[in-house]
């Protein structure tokens, strides 16, 4: 049962995303749209900027077994296994494209509720040749320039023996411009027990 609660006072410009099933919740703004046949749990798209956009991942009940976040190790750890996911789910076919990525946080934080939660950021930068038919590796390697650059806002969290993971998207240079909004959204995200 996933509804989207009123705009708090306090929250300006901000709903609500709360799902009682799966149990979370977090802070969307109000402009952003829900896109139903992304298949994850919820995926919500900036509609003026479509390089921004978030979504919650809910691990399966019955293939996992998770108490807390620490299941996963430190957060760095947890970081490092983020960034290669996101970099394998990013590979491309194209001829001449690579992808590197940094991680540039990874922390844990206790949340107002209580619970534990791993923030990360990862910045992932995209190159692409020029010159994609070239002969020799070396050529297309020679002729690369950037494509594009994102900032990844990771939360995980675990709950209901599930892990929970939020995850919201940018470009590098539309986070400067909005860090705060951006990661008042991120950490507004909560995982909770659900009660049957």
């Amino acid at each position: 049962m996933q509804q989207i609660i009123d705009k708090r006072a306090d929250n300006q410009g901000f709903s609500v995303h709360q799902d009682k099933l799966d149990g979370y919740l977090f802070f969307v703004p109000e402009s952003w749209l829900p896109v139903t046949t992304s298949g994850n749990d919820i995926f919500y798209r900036n509609p003026r900027n479509v390089n921004e956009n978030l979504f919650v991942d809910v691990s399966s009940p019955s293939s996992s077994n998770f108490s807390t976040v620490e299941d996963l190790g430190s957060p760095e750890e947890a970081a490092k296994r983020t960034l290669n996911q996101y970099l394998e789910e990013l590979m491309s076919t194209r001829i001449g494209v690579k992808r590197t990525g940094e991680i540039l946080s990874a922390d844990k934080r206790t949340g107002p509720d209580g619970k534990e939660y791993y923030d990360i950021q990862v910045r992932v930068r995209s190159f692409a040749s020029r010159n994609q038919l070239a002969a020799y590796p070396g050529d297309r390697e020679a002729s690369q320039e950037l494509e594009w650059e994102r900032r990844y806002l990771t939360v995980l969290g675990a709950a209901n023996k599930r892990l929970y993971q939020f995850r919201l998207q940018t470009a590098d240079k539309t986070f400067e411009t909005a860090a705060d909004n951006l990661l008042n959204i991120a950490q507004s995200f909560r995982c909770k027990e659900v009660v049957v």
